[in-house]
């Protein structure tokens, strides 16, 4: 456990040790082990329990880690023009998965409205009442006038067009935790001592591997021997039920990873497991389940490959520095005079936070994908097509400069 992380007030250790039993019945009940992605699902998402569905802060100085939009209303900003390009070619609607304290979502209507360009909705996918309980406020707060275009879902719709925006979505689905040694496969798991070591009991153990998909994409990976890293089988469900809802338009996709050779590069012999707390980085999951948030790098070459076996195409896939380059945040600059310090100088600094390679520019990565025109299906109703180009601009804006497909 690590030894130099803030301690918790009692009532969040009291929190953490409500979970810790929850997930102890869960591998009772299994049997005495469950795979690390059903742990990570419990720590994560366990109802009112788990660190995304209980109501600690987790964004922001005040949580645990901050994202893009978090950091500058640039971000949003530029995203607000690329979604703008895929809804003038597919349909006014934008759904954003997994919102976040709904910071994105201001930011991206703001600039939408600036520019007009309004979708005429946008919808929010959110697992987490809490979550979504601090979005309504937030963005009653910033855009009272645009809430009624405004509606939270608790599942896909059957059918979408328009913009589908995950913004650091895809690194805290759960993953499976595969060893490569001696020739042979086994799956790490989460078992209980029985000798009491530990806060909590938990401990790691190998079993064979059971399930047939897990162990066929294990089989196709080849890694130096003695090697652990991450299988994301969830990542594959959810872009095939993306794209399963995606009649016209495009998916965004923004997070940290790689493609597959980079992935499981032969020194990234630990893989990527990493969790958050209090601004603090450690590799240690069984501390304070529920108070901690756990994630995992993006394989992208696994994300483009599903999405092209759903029947999507791959329309880009590039670093979030060229994308937001690309998309005109530079121009977005301009907006502020250079002799207004005040306001001039945390937005520099905010724009380097973003696109500096040393910073969030190049291990954050954007993918994009989409039906193919010929294959799209005919508007839902309350979802026009617009008359214009046919299927989306190829490349994307976002995409024009900066490609990276072929480290795929």
């Amino acid at each position: 456990m690590p030894t130099t992380l803030p301690v918790p007030s009692p009532e969040a250790a009291q929190h953490s040790a409500r979970l810790c039993e929850f997930i102890r019945h869960d591998i009772t009940e299994h049997g005495g082990w469950i795979s690390f992605a059903r742990y990570m699902e419990l720590a994560l998402y366990a109802p009112g329990l788990g660190y995304y569905t209980a109501g600690a802060h987790k964004l922001g100085a005040a949580g645990d880690f901050v994202t893009a939009p978090e950091l500058s209303p640039l971000f949003g900003r530029t995203m607000a023009r690329q979604t703008a390009e895929i809804m003038a070619s597919s349909a006014p609607h934008i759904l954003e998965l997994g919102a976040g304290s709904g910071k994105l979502a201001v930011d991206i209507l703001g600039e939408l409205e600036r520019i007009g360009s309004l979708p005429d909705s946008y919808a929010i996918l959110e697992v987490s009442a809490d979550l979504r309980a601090r979005q309504q406020s937030f963005i009653q707060e910033r855009l009272p006038h645009l809430l009624e275009r405004m509606h939270w879902l608790d599942a896909l719709p059957e059918r979408f067009s328009g913009a589908i925006v995950a913004n650091e979505v895809l690194d805290a689905l759960p993953v499976h935790l595969v060893h490569w040694r001696d020739s042979a496969l086994t799956e790490r798991g989460v078992a209980i001592s029985d000798n009491g070591f530990g806060a909590n009991n938990f401990i790691w153990q190998e079993r064979a591997i059971d399930d047939a998909e897990l162990l066929h994409a294990a089989q196709q990976i080849v890694v130096p021997d003695d090697y652990v890293s991450e299988i994301c089988l969830a990542a594959r469900g959810l872009i095939n039920s993306l794209a399963n809802c995606l009649e016209r338009g495009t998916l965004l996709l923004i997070d940290y990873g790689f493609g597959a050779r980079e992935f499981y590069h032969p020194q990234r012999s630990s893989g990527t497991l990493m969790c958050h707390y209090r601004h603090h980085a450690h590799d240690d999951p069984f501390y304070l389940p529920g108070l901690q948030d756990i994630t995992a790098h993006v394989n992208f070459t696994a994300i483009a490959e599903c999405g092209i076996d759903a029947g999507l195409e791959l329309l880009g896939y590039t670093s979030q520095a060229f994308f937001l380059i690309n998309c005109g945040i530079t121009e977005l600059m301009k907006d502020t005079s250079p002799e207004n310090l005040r306001d001039y100088l945390p937005l520099s600094a905010q724009l380097q936070k973003l696109t500096s390679p040393a910073e969030m520019g190049e291990l954050f990565k954007v993918m994009a994908l989409a039906p193919p025109p010929a294959l799209s299906h005919p508007p839902s109703s309350g979802q026009a097509q617009h008359s214009g180009v046919e299927g989306m601009a190829n490349p994307l804006t976002g995409f024009v400069h900066g490609d990276m497909m072929r480290s795929l």
